[in-house]
């Protein structure tokens, strides 16, 4: 067999023996079918690795959906999480499975995000009116920053932070993974990320008997409920479980509210997008000078060791998946999309979503979340009374 070198020797060259002459490229396809007989294998090699995984994946988040099905009012990603965290912590899964479950978590999670535009009908949106709409944008906004505040007075980790802030004031699980997929795309912190998300399901499953229960107790009509809990909780399927033990148009109102703040999922992201690129940039140049200055290597930030004086891998300013939740978001809010169509999406988001949520649950270690410590619980605890009572306030102002 011949070398690589003697593949590249000139063929008028003396080192290249006729004997060694290769036949004409034209003959057996030339260097695209190598590259493409290349492409192949390694596609069948990365099908066989996650399959297994992905697999498990898909059973769990089919037989989540027919529990849901059944028990009317229990989300189906709910009821996946839970799966994986006791599939997680029985020791039942495979060690293949790790490469084919940790995709799920992933990259379906993102495809799930990008059906969930189908929900949203810009129109709907507009019809809450600006004062609602203003409210939203408080709710959001407040929550970010005051459960960030808190974070660092509580000395939580700035990761673990932020994505509890995303969580609880946008739209739960999936604005964790949208935010740890902007600032964390190399999963160095997928232990923070899987945190949140356990955090996000606890709080949020503690609000859906709460908030109808104590509506009526601080002078809130049926509708007004409803729109706080829009307003305040995490989940899309937590709010649609409160609004179905509300009733009528509390329902509506409630789904509504809801998806206005799923919508700043996208400038949110975008933003940290933003800060995250001026942050690299900013070290990268800092590096730069301390290597001019003579610095040694050890005083190289750690992200940017081995890469002084060159760019710093930066996200995209907008995320692909948030670039085709809007794509979403636009369709169905223009486009007379018949009711199969609508439908199949709903599915899709669910299945996928359901099947990143087992994912992100087999991740989660009740060992480990019990090592996290009391700190990232009590400011989960603080973030829902913080984005409740914003919500609750702004509800009493609109009326």
């Amino acid at each position: 067999m011949r070398s690589v070198n003697d593949q590249t020797a000139p063929l008028d060259s003396p080192a290249a023996p006729a004997t060694q002459a290769a036949p004409p490229l034209a003959a057996h396809g030339g260097p695209t079918d190598a590259r493409g007989g290349r492409r192949r294998h390694l596609l069948a090699a990365w099908t066989r690795r996650i399959a297994p995984g992905l697999l498990i994946c898909l059973a769990a988040a089919g037989a989540s959906y027919a529990a849901g099905a059944a028990l009317p009012g229990v989300s189906p990603m709910i009821i996946a999480i839970a799966l994986g965290i006791v599939a997680a912590n029985t020791g039942v899964l495979p060690r293949a499975a790790t490469p084919g479950i940790d995709f799920s978590a992933k990259k379906l999670l993102r495809a799930g995000i990008v059906f969930l535009g189908l929900q949203l009908v810009l129109g709907d949106i507009v019809a809450l009116g600006a004062p609602m709409l203003a409210v939203i944008v408080c709710v959001v906004a407040g929550g970010l920053f005051g459960t960030v505040a808190l974070g660092r007075l509580l000395k939580v980790p700035t990761q673990l932070t932020l994505l509890i802030a995303c969580g609880f004031s946008i739209c739960g699980a999936a604005a964790v993974a949208g935010a740890a997929g902007v600032t964390d795309p190399d999963d160095e912190n997928e232990q923070a990320t899987v945190t949140a998300v356990a955090l996000v399901v606890i709080f949020g499953t503690i609000m859906i008997p709460l908030v109808p229960f104590l509506g009526p107790l601080i002078g809130l009509t049926s509708d007004q409920t409803g729109m706080w809990a829009g307003a305040s909780i995490h989940e899309i399927a937590q709010v649609v479980a409160v609004g179905g033990i509300l009733g009528g148009t509390a329902l509506t109102l409630a789904v509504v509210v809801k998806l206005a703040r799923v919508l700043l999922l996208a400038p949110i992201m975008a933003v940290l997008s933003v800060r995250i690129r001026r942050a690299a940039r900013a070290r990268a140049a800092l590096a730069g000078t301390q290597s001019g200055a003579g610095t040694d290597a050890d005083s190289v930030p750690a992200p940017l060791e081995g890469h002084a004086g060159s760019q710093p891998k930066l996200p995209p300013i907008v995320p692909p998946f948030i670039i085709g939740f809007l794509a979403m978001v636009l369709l169905r809010s223009f486009a007379p999309l018949p009711d199969g169509v609508l439908a199949t999406g709903q599915l899709l988001q669910t299945v996928l979503l359901s099947a990143a949520m087992f994912g992100l649950g087999c991740g989660v270690r009740v060992k480990s979340l019990v090592q996290v410590g009391f700190r990232p619980f009590v400011l989960a605890a603080l973030a829902t009374v913080l984005v409740a009572a914003i919500a609750y306030a702004g509800v009493l102002l609109v009326g």
